[in-house]
């Protein structure tokens, strides 16, 4: 089953938010959060809220135990652009652009694989 939590509007360019986004895919959650505290980025921060946010979701609404979890998704998706005037020298217009961003995590149950003969010697 997979357990799913977004943030809109962040107020950091996907871009920037998308790098810290490659440190945590595939880990498990709780491994997540831990790396995730310790990075310098400010996107490390709004990352850091919305995996805790999954494993809430996956505790508190489909009662599975985070810990047996893996990020398997997490991506940051261009939001809404908001213009903004700066002035320049001499009455010039130096237009800025605010990015936002949307960021998912999606939590999978861990697939354990089990060889059929792992116990069992083989026979010649």
């Amino acid at each position: 089953m997979d357990v799913r939590a977004t943030s809109r509007y962040l107020p950091i360019s996907p871009t920037k938010i998308r790098l810290v986004c490659d440190r945590v895919r595939g880990m498990p959650p709780r491994q997540a959060v831990d790396v995730l505290r310790h990075m310098p980025q400010k996107g490390a921060g709004l990352l850091l809220k919305v995996v805790k946010s999954a494993m809430a979701n996956a505790e508190n609404n489909f009662e599975l135990d985070p810990g047996e979890m893996l990020i398997s998704a997490v991506y940051a998706n261009e939001g809404p652009r908001r213009p903004w005037r700066r002035f320049g020298a001499r009455g010039r217009f130096k237009p800025w652009i605010r990015r936002t961003s949307h960021v998912t995590v999606v939590l999978s149950e861990e697939q354990v694989v089990v060889a059929a003969d792992a116990g069992e010697e083989q026979e010649e």
